[in-house]
């Protein structure tokens, strides 16, 4: 019997819902907050769909479930899914209420749900996945989740030991997550690309986490991403159970070799991050039961989401949109080198001045200092456009790195910056996008670039 303190919480929460839409509210974990205010231990009593897969880590998790979502949906399963965030218990809570019925009944045979790292302890204990998906680990806002360790020792106080972990083998932090639940791992075998040396300014695990000794790195991929072993204890990174290779981006596709063969997988978009992704979600199809013929056809479906990833052709330019999530070092490092690596000239236009919440805080800039702006250094990157409140911070950033004065474009009012900036035929243009897309500001430095880039008509504009 759930009782009544239970009813009434989901009664009320229903009821918010519509309350919600006729207001032109957001409130996407209103609904939950409610429930959880008057029930405590509501996310324990509502009924789960009987299949659970939970996705988390630093960087990410909406794209993985996403990914995840869209591969269930093309097999005909019924999900319920968190796409677009509220990740916390109360987000969590939320989408169980929308695909509950009036008795707290699922109406869902699979739920795919994104899941806060550090709300680990408050949503696990009473979730209890069958799968938790973690991309990784890495030092995140100052202001949160700066400390990776920490953030493990976290999220290791709440999962359920009947949890399989589905683990990046190429990330020894989060390896050590849960230890003693069952681990699926996946990983990319060796590149051309890989190196020994600490290319990035950014490292999270340089000792090894069992005797403290250094790590030697058998090869780096990305900051701390990489093969490493312990020459004083033996730790090291663990085996493959599902092994990406062969990554051929001009086909769009990687080889994924497990116990039963190997297969050529669909990639949905060529940056390392998302090819790491695509063998998440193969890896995670596979455990489960999917025959490989049958995800190779699944994998065809599965797209990156546009608040993450889009393109547009806009006259004789491109202009991309990208997820480079502001105080996260590694993220917009990512982004960067990405784009570095795109062929042809190209100019940045950086909104990653924390506007969500700009109002409620003082942001703390030391991790402009762990980011490789230093990459914005390059022959081909013409202009970057430094803009909004902390406009002055990033130029100084691009000027100690290197960047000459003459290709910064320095401009508090962002609308007046995409008016401003030089664009010239043939241009790349890529906007970092660090907040909640759809928020005004990025929409319009958007449209008001992607209009001035159709109307070049060959001709160069400044």
């Amino acid at each position: 019997m759930k009782g009544l303190r239970f009813c009434l919480a989901l009664w009320l929460a229903k009821i918010s819902i519509p309350a919600l839409k006729l207001t032109h509210h957001n409130g996407t974990d209103y609904p939950g907050h409610l429930a959880i205010k008057i029930c405590p231990d509501f996310l324990d009593k509502i009924e789960k769909p009987p299949l659970v897969i939970a996705v988390t880590g630093t960087n990410g998790k909406t794209t993985c479930t996403n990914m995840i979502c869209d591969a269930f949906e093309a097999a005909g399963r019924k999900v319920l899914c968190n796409r677009y965030g509220s990740n916390i218990n109360s987000g969590v809570s939320t989408c169980l209420i929308t695909g509950s019925t009036l008795t707290g009944k699922t109406k869902y045979d699979t739920a795919i749900l994104e899941t806060d790292e550090r709300s680990a302890p408050r949503i696990y204990p009473f979730l209890k996945p069958d799968y938790i998906v973690v991309t990784n680990l890495y030092r995140d806002s100052i202001m949160r989740n700066a400390h990776p360790e920490y953030i493990q020792w976290v999220m290791n106080k709440g999962i359920p030991s009947k949890s399989k972990m589905v683990i990046n083998g190429d990330d020894l932090i989060s390896c050590g997550i849960a230890p003693d639940n069952k681990h699926i791992y996946y990983g990319i075998g060796r590149l051309a690309s890989d190196t020994t040396d600490q290319v990035n300014r950014l490292c999270d695990l340089r000792i090894c986490p069992e005797c403290g000794k250094k790590l030697i790195f058998d090869y780096r991929r990305y900051h701390h991403i990489g093969r490493a072993h312990c020459p004083a204890c033996g730790f090291k990174s663990p085996e493959y159970d599902y092994e990406g290779h062969d990554i051929d981006k001009a086909a769009g596709t990687v080889q994924v070799t497990d116990k039963e063969g190997t297969r050529s997988y669909k990639i949905a978009n060529d940056s390392l991050f998302n090819i790491y992704n695509t063998v998440m979600t193969v890896a995670l199809m596979r455990d489960l039961g999917f025959a490989a013929d049958e995800v190779v056809t699944l994998m065809d479906k599965v797209k990156i989401p546009a608040t993450r990833f889009s393109s547009i052709k806009a006259g004789p330019c491109t202009v991309t949109t990208q997820l480079a999530k502001e105080m996260n070092a590694l993220a917009v490092t990512r982004a960067t080198d990405y784009v570095r690596h795109q062929p042809g000239h190209k100019r940045l236009f950086l909104l990653l001045s924390c506007y969500k919440v700009a109002e409620n805080w003082s942001e703390n800039m030391g991790w402009l200092y762990d980011c490789d702006f230093e990459m914005m250094n390059d022959p081909l990157i013409d202009t970057c456009v430094v803009t909004g409140p902390r406009a002055l911070d990033f130029k100084l950033r691009l000027l100690l790195a290197g960047v000459p004065e003459e290709k910064i474009l320095c401009s508090e009012d962002e609308r007046e910056a995409a008016r401003k900036m030089d664009i010239a035929s043939g241009d790349s243009i890529y906007i970092y996008c660090g907040m909640v897309e759809g928020f005004g500001v990025v929409d319009d430095c958007r449209q008001i670039i992607t209009e001035r880039c159709k109307a070049l008509d060959g001709k160069e504009q400044t």
